[in-house]
């Protein structure tokens, strides 16, 4: 086996890092008691991010983020910037049994989507500033199924798009395309689209809501593919593109539970992406058997490393579920990252900033000891 000098990395991540005190401090002065200006949170920012930027490079990683540190939402901040979208702010909701679960933000199409704007470009030129030669700045975005998945048909003007299919699906692929061909303009090659939905249809509860709001989730999973690579037939040659399957990641809580089962196929099979982020930390996420429909030429990043709490995976048990998962895709397509981010939303989930860097340096050092 040997090391990958193009992104995924053995050692991966997902993307997302704790917020500094001073960082969180700095927008409660900006949106909540309007005590600063937007050039003086952006300062504030730009000092977090250089510091996250250096955390990352003394850990050992290759891929470099920004830690999403200008977002509050992985996704609501991103796709707000899209002409035609709007969204509402998801909640915790406090179950009988005490519990916490996340129910999800829906996203609106209320007019023509289409690319007004840069949306991501000056905060990727500052990440590229800060980023050491020889290693790989990465940009992460939410995913276009966003747009559709939680609100469905009802979510979607039927004024602008009284049919779907082509229109807004084509509308929205060509604004992804314009924005990935901005990134690229300003030198990045490295792109991750965050995906919840793909991975919510594992969910039979979810499943369920599908199938309520007039959609039919084992037909989803093959028309998201189709959607997704409308998206890579505007990628720009030369790029990466990847995509991140979550389910749920707010304040250590998730919304949904399953086996890649009922979408491995459309997945790996069928979308032209690079490579695939897949969540594996614990039970919730169900064997390695979908692997089979890894094509050759693609990477999936396994996500052995929990992100939510902070006790320690050990190094000894990360190598046997490697080993497991290479029974049924090549070890050399195979690479290694924690589950998810660290911090999907501004609030962070419950985990110290040393058990960051902990989980960090175990990811790095095991994928050392694996592949060379």
């Amino acid at each position: 086996m040997t090391a990958r000098t193009t992104p995924p990395f053995r050692a991966d991540h997902v993307g997302s890092f704790l917020r500094p005190k001073y960082l969180l401090d700095a927008r409660e002065q900006f949106f909540v008691k309007k005590e600063i200006t937007a050039e003086q949170l952006r300062a504030v920012e730009d000092k977090a991010i250089t510091e996250i930027v250096k955390f990352q490079q003394d850990v050992g990683l290759q891929s470099i983020t920004d830690g999403e540190f200008r977002r509050t939402y992985f996704h609501i901040d991103f796709l707000e910037q899209l002409g035609g979208v709007k969204t509402d702010i998801p909640v915790t909701i406090r179950k009988p049994d005490g519990t916490e679960e996340l129910a999800p933000p829906v996203m609106r199409v209320v007019g023509k989507v289409e690319h007004v704007k840069d949306i991501q470009r000056a905060d990727f030129e500052y990440l590229k500033s800060q980023v050491a030669a020889g290693l790989t700045p990465k940009v992460t975005i939410p995913s276009p199924t966003m747009l559709h998945f939680r609100g469905g048909r009802a979510g979607i003007s039927k004024e602008h798009y009284p049919e779907l299919d082509p229109f807004f699906y084509d509308d929205v692929a060509k604004a992804y395309g314009d924005e990935l061909q901005s990134l690229f303009d300003a030198g990045c090659r490295y792109v991750q689209m965050d995906d919840t939905n793909m991975a919510y249809l594992c969910d039979e509860k979810m499943r369920e809501a599908a199938r309520q709001r007039g959609d039919d989730p084992n037909e989803l999973p093959h028309r998201y593919a189709k959607f997704i690579n409308k998206v890579v037939a505007h990628k720009p040659a030369g790029m990466t593109l990847a995509m991140h399957l979550c389910r749920g990641n707010f304040k250590s809580t998730h919304a949904a539970a399953g086996n890649y089962e009922p979408v491995a196929e459309a997945l790996l099979s069928e979308m032209n992406l690079d490579a695939f982020f897949l969540e594996y930390d614990d039970d919730r996420s169900g064997d390695f058997r979908p692997l089979r429909y890894l094509p050759k030429g693609k990477i999936v990043v396994l996500g052995l490393v929990t992100t939510k709490f902070g006790e320690m995976e050990s190094k000894d048990a990360l190598k046997r579920r490697i080993e497991e998962a290479s029974k049924y895709a090549p070890l050399d397509q195979l690479c290694l990252s924690p589950q998810c981010g660290f911090s999907s939303t501004v609030h962070g989930n419950n985990i110290a900033v040393e058990a960051q860097r902990a989980k960090l340096r175990l990811v790095v050092e095991t994928a050392q000891e694996v592949w060379g």
